[in-house]
């Protein structure tokens, strides 16, 4: 029995194991409270303005009868997504509206990247503020007084442009009244007015490159090219490819405002687009369960084609918003 006891007593003590305490469910909450109380006003105006409107997609598959009601507005399934598919404006406003957004992203999308890249290298302070703010300034102005002075600008009679046309012995040319240059003068000028407001966010990105890389390709003897090439553009390459899904994903959302603004009988060829088809049906014409039906069918494509571009950059950089 004395043996049996001392062998028991030789036997080292195993450690006890201690059950993982679990944190609380609402410990992150109670931690970052004011945080989150911050974004509660932000969650409300979604929740208001996006999300509680939804509710009234339904009149895309009904006869909305404003007396009825939407609940009481009588059950007619695709008959309006149908009628705009088979309508004779419908490869119009699809052409027109992927024209202008391919054309925006095409233009209006590397030159925000190639601003920030050249204010970047400039390293006199009062010219890069002076620069800044002259590229700045056109973005806080409204679409109005952006589109009066496009009229003025390209006016036949007196507008600057076709005074330096008739200079070198050209005739004057129309331009708002021309189907074929309604695209170019929406993309050039909205690429003007924002493109430098849109650099911000890459001088931020550039703003986080690491200058040792810089010295080190200094000392290598790579020039000024070479440095932005290697090493600025991987540097802000995935800002470039989360805005490049942003911007994608917008193809089909071209502004109503400005095009509607810019909008006459001669140009409507080229600048009749899914948004002005909305409002001219849906508004003016009071068709409200067809134009919700187009405006439904644009947000479901935008969102398709959102998911895919993610989806792709996401195999291709390994960047993706999701």
């Amino acid at each position: 029995m004395a043996a049996i006891t001392a062998t028991d007593k030789d036997k080292p003590e195993l450690p006890s194991v201690r059950k993982p305490v679990r944190p609380g469910r609402w410990r992150p909450f109670r931690k970052n409270w004011d945080l989150y109380l911050l974004a509660i006003p932000v969650l409300i105006y979604f929740i208001i303005f996006e999300y509680f409107p939804m509710y009234g997609l339904q009149i895309a598959f009904k006869n909305f009868v404003a007396s009825k009601g939407i609940w009481g507005s009588p059950w007619v399934g695709l008959v309006h997504f149908e009628r705009f598919f088979d309508s004779y404006y419908f490869w119009r406003l699809i052409e027109n509206t992927l024209g202008i957004g391919i054309y925006e992203l095409v233009v209006g999308f590397p030159l925000p990247i190639l601003l920030a890249l050249m204010i970047n290298e400039v390293k006199n302070g009062i010219y890069r503020r002076f620069v800044q703010t002259v590229t700045y300034a056109p973005h806080f102005l409204s679409t109005v007084v952006l589109v009066g002075l496009i009229f003025i600008f390209l006016s036949p009679q007196t507008g600057i442009v076709n005074q330096l046309i008739k200079l070198f012995g050209g005739d004057p040319v129309s331009f708002m009244m021309s189907a074929g240059w309604f695209k170019t003068i929406y993309v050039l000028s909205g690429a003007w007015q924002h493109m430098g407001w849109s650099s911000i966010i890459y001088l931020a990105a550039l703003a986080g490159v690491d200058q040792q890389l810089h010295e080190a390709a200094r000392v290598d003897g790579a020039s000024r090219i070479r440095r932005i090439w290697h090493i600025n553009l991987p540097g802000i390459m995935p800002t470039i490819v989360t805005l490049l899904i942003l911007n994608v994903g917008r193809i089909l959302s071209v502004g109503f405002e400005k095009v509607f603004l810019m909008q006459n009988q001669l140009n409507m060829e080229t600048s009749d687009i899914i948004a002005t088809h909305v409002y001219r049906m849906g508004i003016a014409g009071a068709q409200y369960s067809y134009s919700t039906a187009v405006g439904l069918f644009n947000a479901v494509i935008t969102f398709i084609m959102l998911i895919v571009v993610n989806y792709l950059a996401r195999k291709v950089n390994e960047t993706s918003l999701w």
